[in-house]
């Protein structure tokens, strides 16, 4: 994804949004409702995208268009990025890179747990 980026640290709004195929509006609206990325500012007031902000930017472009999550589902994917864990290939956003079998077995586990406390409860 950012082999064919020029051998460059930092990046112009439009140098990235040429990158990315994206309208430079798009990049502010993405900064203003996921709040990611957040470039380093000049003097200038100018935006200086870093490639980790560009890859970002490139990642969430896929969540949203290719994968069709909304912003909420990719908000919930950066911050679970963040802390080390997989976007989820369904487009919820949740994290779950959990197997199959796992999950089943966490399931059933919750229904048992939900049961004990209803029983307890009575």
């Amino acid at each position: 994804m950012l082999s064919n980026l020029p051998d460059k640290d930092f990046f112009t709004m439009g140098e990235v949004s040429g990158l990315a195929g994206v309208t430079p509006h798009t990049l502010r609206y993405w900064e203003s409702r996921l709040g990611a990325p957040k470039p380093s500012r000049l003097p200038s007031g100018h935006r200086r995208y870093t490639r980790a902000d560009l890859e970002t930017i490139l990642w969430v472009k896929e969540l949203l268009e290719s994968r069709k999550f909304t912003f909420a589902g990719a908000r919930r994917a950066l911050l679970d990025r963040k802390r080390g864990r997989a976007a989820s290939a369904t487009g919820s956003g949740e994290g779950d890179a959990v197997p199959a079998k796992m999950m089943k077995t966490l399931l059933e586990v919750k229904r048992e747990l939900r049961s004990m406390i209803a029983e307890l409860s009575r």
